[in-house]
C-alpha cells in the first residue's frame, strides 16, 4: 500500500476516534447527568442551573456529526475501488443519518427558547413548563431511536469494504456488518415491545457494533492500510 493511502486511512482513524468520543460525551454523558426520566421538574431544573453544560453538549454533538460527514467521505477516498456501489451506499446512509440529527436537534433549541423568552415563560405555569420541556426532549430521544437506523444501515457496506479490501482485517468487516442488523433489531425490538430493552437479545444485539466500530477505528488510526503477514515474516527470517 502506498504512503498516501496510509496517510488516508490514519486520518479516517483520527477522525472516527474523535467522532466515538464526542458520540459517547454529548449521546451519553452529558444527558445522563441533566435529564431525569422519571422527573420532569428535575431535568428543567437541573437544565436551568446548568444551562451551559446543556449548550456544551449541544455543540459536541453539532461538531461530532459533522464530522460524520467527514469520515465516510474519507473512507470512501480510502475504498471505493473495492466496490464503487458499495462506498456510494455507505456515504448515503451515513449522509442520512447526519440529515436527522440536524433537523432532531432543533428539539434542544426549543427547550432553550422556553427557558429563556420571558414571552414563553409568562403564560406557562410550572407544570406547563415541565411538560413541554419533557415533550422537546422526549422527541428528541425518538428522533435518536430513529437515527439508530441509519447508523447501523451505513455500517453494512462499510463492513463489506473491510471485509473485501484485503488490507484491513476481515473479522472487524464481520463485526461491523452484524453489527447492521444489532442496530435494527434494538430498534424495532424497542419499538414494537416495551420491555426489549430488559432482554438478553438486547444486550447481545448491542455488542457487535461498538466492538467493530472501536476495532476498526484503533486498526485505522495505529496500523493505516499495513496488514499483520506472519507469512512474510516467516519468509523474511529465512
Amino acid at each position: 500500500m502506498n504512503t498516501s493511502m496510509n496517510k488516508t486511512a490514519r486520518f479516517a482513524g483520527l477522525l472516527y476516534l474523535t467522532m466515538i468520543i464526542g458520540g459517547i460525551i454529548s449521546l451519553a454523558y452529558i444527558p445522563s447527568q441533566l435529564i431525569i426520566s422519571e422527573s420532569a421538574s428535575k431535568t428543567l431544573e437541573n437544565i436551568i442551573n446548568s444551562e451551559f453544560l446543556f449548550r456544551i453538549g449541544m455543540a459536541i454533538g453539532i461538531i461530532t456529526f459533522l464530522i460524520h460527514i467527514l469520515l465516510p467521505l474519507v473512507l470512501h477516498k480510502l475504498l471505493h475501488k473495492i466496490n464503487k456501489f458499495h462506498a456510494n451506499l455507505m456515504v448515503i446512509f451515513s449522509l442520512i443519518s447526519v440529515t436527522i440529527f440536524f433537523v432532531n436537534i432543533l428539539n434542544k433549541f426549543s427547550v432553550l427558547t422556553l427557558i429563556n423568552k420571558t414571552e414563553y415563560l409568562e403564560p406557562l405555569s410550572e407544570t406547563e413548563l415541565q411538560t413541554q420541556v419533557m415533550f422537546y426532549i422526549n422527541n428528541y430521544n425518538n428522533g435518536l431511536e430513529i437515527s439508530q437506523i441509519f447508523w447501523g444501515l451505513w455500517l453494512f457496506p462499510f463492513g463489506y469494504l473491510v471485509y473485501k479490501s484485503g488490507f484491513l482485517p476481515k473479522f472487524l468487516g464481520i463485526l461491523l456488518m452484524v453489527g447492521c442488523f444489532g442496530y435494527l433489531i434494538t430498534f424495532f425490538g424497542g419499538f414494537l415491545y416495551s420491555n426489549f430493552n430488559n432482554t438478553i437479545i438486547s444486550e447481545i444485539a448491542g455488542y457487535p457494533a461498538p466492538l467493530g466500530e472501536f476495532g476498526i477505528c484503533l486498526w485505522l488510526l495505529i496500523m493505516g492500510t499495513n496488514k499483520i503477514s506472519f507469512g512474510e515474516k516467516s519468509k523474511n527470517k529465512i
